[in-house]
C-alpha cells in the first residue's frame, strides 16, 4: 500500500492534533504517511521529502507546524503538490503559526485550515482526491452524511431540556 497523503509535522509534540487528520483518513480508508520534519533542524530531509514525495506517488501533503511555522511552506517551495497547512497552537494562541502559514509569496500556495484544525485538513485532502476516484467520493459523502445526523440527534436532545422560559 503507498501513501496517498503525507502528514508532515515539525515535531512529535504536535502528534496530538495531527492525530486527528490521521484518523480521518484511517477511517475514510486513505493510505498515510507520518513523519516528523523540521524545516530548521532538518531542511535538507524537509526537500528531499518534498522533492521525492510525488513520485511515491503522495496526492496530498498536510504539514503541521508551531511558532515560525515554516514547515509548510518550505515544502510548497519544493513541490507541485498540493499543500495544507495546519498552524499548531502555541505561542500567542496559534496566530503566529496561522499568520506564518498564510502569508505565503506569489506561486507558493498553501491551503491553510484554522488553528490545530488537523481533520479540517484530512477532509479537504480528501475532497481533492474524491475529484478522481468515486470510491472515494462515496466514503466522503457517507462521512458528510454522518455528521448532519450528529447535529439532527443533538437538536432532539436539546428539545428534551426544559426551562420555565424557553420556547422550543
Amino acid at each position: 500500500m503507498k501513501p496517498l497523503v503525507s502528514i508532515i509535522m515539525g515535531s512529535t509534540s504536535d502528534l496530538p492534533v495531527m492525530e486527528k487528520a490521521c484518523q480521518l483518513l484511517d477511517d475514510l480508508q486513505v493510505p498515510f504517511e507520518v513523519n516528523a520534519l523540521s524545516a530548521h533542524r532538518t531542511p535538507d530531509a524537509v526537500e528531499q521529502f518534498a522533492q521525492t514525495a510525488k513520485d511515491r506517488g503522495v496526492k496530498v501533503i498536510i504539514a503541521g507546524a508551531g511558532m515560525a511555522a515554516a514547515l509548510p511552506g518550505v515544502i510548497a517551495a519544493s513541490t507541485t503538490l498540493p499543500v495544507i497547512g495546519v498552524p499548531i497552537k502555541g505561542m500567542l494562541d496559534g496566530l503566529d503559526a496561522l499568520l506564518s502559514i498564510v502569508q505565503m509569496p506569489p506561486g507558493i500556495p498553501v491551503a491553510t485550515v484554522g488553528v490545530n484544525g488537523a481533520q479540517n485538513a484530512a477532509i479537504l485532502a480528501v475532497q481533492m482526491m474524491a475529484l478522481y476516484d468515486v470510491d472515494l467520493a462515496q466514503r466522503l459523502a457517507v462521512y458528510k452524511g454522518s455528521l448532519r445526523v450528529k447535529i439532527e440527534k443533538a437538536n432532539k436532545d436539546l428539545a428534551e431540556v426544559k426551562y420555565r422560559f424557553k420556547t422550543n
